[in-house]
């Protein structure tokens, strides 16, 4: 399995993998995926560190599950691939977008354009049971996941982080608000978005707006 993880990445993150807890991990998802449907494929399970590198990463944005329905999951948050429909989520990420930077709804919900920019699409778990949400959540994908954005919050500076919904909340902890910009709303789910808690956040401009200020280049959303 972390023969799919870019090497630069592997260097990184290379005492973390040599834990006996990720050992006991491979071993898990590899005889998950032999024996069950999983998702995404085995290929994309770290899509979201070979699309982004380390070096260029300016924003993450952190999700919890890939998507257990057939297709759909291609290993970077809120993101499916490109003959998929866009899940209610995603479409509210969309309509968020055009609200607040007048960007015309997109014709598919591959978020790989965002990826390739700078933006690290991390999900807490890389894998899932197919239509069994959560299915491999407890396997050690969370403890991996909080090392990466640990890691990130320690050897990087100015990273913007988007936490959506109470899941991704809770990993406020873990990153040094004092060197890093950390935004924060309700999640893009129709339940939460329905009350008033997603909509309206304007992130998306204002992660132009803090980069522009760092210097840097904006994301084309």
């Amino acid at each position: 399995m972390i023969e799919k993880l870019h090497s630069a990445w592997k260097s990184i993150l290379k005492e973390e993998i040599s834990k006996p807890y990720f050992k006991e991990l491979e071993k898990s998802i590899k005889d998950e995926y032999k024996l069950n449907t999983c998702f995404p494929k085995e290929e994309n399970i770290f899509a979201a560190f070979n699309f982004t590198s380390f070096e260029d990463l300016k924003v993450v944005i952190i999700g919890q599950d890939p998507y257990h329905g057939m297709g759909q999951a291609n290993g970077l948050c809120f993101s499916v691939n490109p003959d998929i429909a866009p899940p209610p989520s995603l479409i509210n990420i969309f309509k968020e977008l055009n609200q607040d930077l007048n960007i015309p709804i997109p014709n598919n919900g591959d978020l790989s354009r965002w990826a390739k920019q700078g933006v690290l699409l991390l999900n807490a778990t890389l894998t899932v049971r197919a239509h069994e949400a959560g299915s491999h959540q407890k396997l050690g994908w969370e403890t991996f996941t909080d090392e990466v954005i640990q890691t990130i919050s320690k050897e990087k500076e100015n990273v913007i982080f988007l936490l959506w919904g109470g899941f991704a909340k809770k990993k406020a902890k873990l990153i040094d608000a004092k060197n890093h910009e950390v935004l924060m709303s309700g999640h893009p789910s129709p339940l939460s978005a329905n009350r008033g808690y997603w909509f309206g956040n304007k992130h998306f401009s204002q992660v132009n707006e803090i980069l522009v200020k760092q210097g840097k280049e904006k994301i084309k959303w």
